[in-house]
């Protein structure tokens, strides 16, 4: 599966079926730039459980600001379109494999 990026129109529908992995950016953050490969990596290995979703917080300001995401990169994990998980700044990809296996 794909990375998805999200907008505050098309939020709703990404997340609303399964597990869903919703990183907030902007592409002038560097921790955003680092954690992009990680995703990548995240989605060619549980991309079949898990669909990541991402939101540029500088276009999609209604929805960042619905999540309170006040720094970035926020992750969000939505599960059936309910937020059941978060954690914010650069993680590797073992910590965020952790996050998930909890909710798949």
């Amino acid at each position: 599966m794909a990375i998805v990026n999200a907008t505050d129109q098309t939020f709703a529908a990404e997340t609303k079926d399964g597990v869903t992995l919703v990183d907030f950016w902007a592409p002038w953050c560097g921790p955003c730039r680092m954690i992009a490969p990680v995703l990548e990596e995240l989605d060619q290995e549980m991309g079949d459980k898990v669909k990541i979703v991402k939101v540029n917080v500088d276009e999609n300001q209604e929805t960042a600001s619905k999540f309170g995401v006040m720094s970035i990169p926020t992750l969000l994990v939505f599960k059936n379109g309910e937020l059941v998980d978060k954690t914010v700044g650069y993680q590797p990809k073992e910590a965020l494999v952790q996050l998930l296996e909890k909710h798949v």
